[in-house]
């Protein structure tokens, strides 16, 4: 009976020095092994952030997770994430604390990024966070991209490519002897060209060096002298031209003078017409009137002029005859006899 309540002690005892362990290795695991800070950071995601999350220092478990807040904002809603650290423990003033996995199946932790700063956050204030990154929602939205791009963009130019190819075929299926033909035609008739074209490069490089030898003879000493004397002389020309044309000039200013002089003597000589004729309105009309009378009386006799006119020189016509055929009417004698006339 003894040894069994012995028994009963040494696994009572075992049991809680376990549970014990358990509480001590737990709290290990959280890093919450005595006195604590508290610290906050705002995310505007939180998934898989809860209650008992990891808070990691460059790798090194400090604290955990305590409360997740959603805090209405501008833009949004976001969501106080508070934790606690080991108490006394430096933070810098520009660390980050990200919402992080350290493998691809762990689970997230908060993880502390250290600062260069010199100064250190005091317990209670806020972390700068940075929002997670998802490389499953990222793989997803590569891979829409991916798909629509395959689908508007890589399909198409396959297509296009596809189409292109097939017409190249057709192409050298039809035309490519004959193209090659040609090539080969073109190449020989190239090859029988390129001779010649050199020697032709060659006579025309061959009559540039003697032009230039030709062009530097006519420049040398001698034919720069007489080019300035040229040069002079006309320049001695064209001066003597300017000052021709000066003196024309001058000579066009006088002549304007005058005949603005002799424009304003026939100004006034009009006016003086003008003058006279008001002057002499009456006798003017009188005279217009016995012009107006006599051309009235003339037009009237015209007829009766014209007809004696028509008359007196078909009188006049056969005087001259008769005086052509017998000059001796003017003396006096008798006209001849018909016979003696001519037909």
């Amino acid at each position: 009976m003894r040894s069994t309540k012995i028994n009963y002690l040494v696994v009572g005892g075992f049991v809680v020095v376990m549970m014990a362990a358990l509480i001590v290795s737990v709290a290990l695991l959280t890093g919450r092994t005595g006195a604590t800070d508290g610290y906050f950071t705002v995310y505007r995601n939180v998934t898989g952030v809860k209650f008992g999350t990891q808070v990691l220092y460059e790798g090194y478990p400090i604290g955990q997770v305590e409360t997740v807040t959603p805090v209405e904002a501008e833009g949004g809603m976001r969501f106080r994430v508070e934790y606690n650290v080991r108490q006394g423990w430096r933070i810098p003033e520009d660390s980050v604390a990200r919402i992080a996995s350290p493998g691809l199946l762990s689970a997230l932790t908060i993880s502390l990024r250290a600062g260069a700063s010199a100064s250190a956050l005091e317990p209670g204030s806020e972390v700068k966070g940075e929002d997670p990154s998802d490389i499953f929602a990222a793989m997803s939205s590569v891979a829409t991209d991916v798909t629509e791009l395959s689908q508007t963009s890589l399909r198409p130019l396959l297509e296009n490519l596809n189409r292109t190819v097939t017409t190249i075929g057709e192409l050298l299926d039809k035309d490519g002897k004959t193209l090659l033909r040609d090539l080969v035609v073109l190449t020989s008739d190239i090859a029988v060209r390129v001779p010649k074209m050199a020697d032709d490069t060659e006579r025309l490089l061959a009559n540039l060096v003697a032009t230039s030898t030709e062009v530097k003879a006519m420049f040398d000493a001698d034919a720069r002298a007489q080019l300035e004397g040229r040069l002079d002389s006309i320049f001695v020309q064209v001066e003597s031209a300017t000052a021709d044309f000066a003196t024309l000039t001058h000579d066009l200013g006088t002549t304007r003078a005058t005949v603005d002089k002799l424009l304003a003597s026939m100004g006034q000589a009009v006016d003086t017409v003008n003058t006279i004729v008001d002057d002499n309105k009456l006798d003017v009309e009188a005279t217009i009137v016995d012009m107006r009378y006599v051309l009235e009386t003339f037009s009237r006799n015209v007829d009766v002029l014209n007809h004696n006119l028509e008359g007196a020189s078909r009188n006049m016509y056969e005087f001259s005859r008769q005086i052509r055929q017998n000059p001796g009417l003017l003396l006096g004698g008798t006209p001849p006899s018909d016979a003696d006339q001519a037909p």
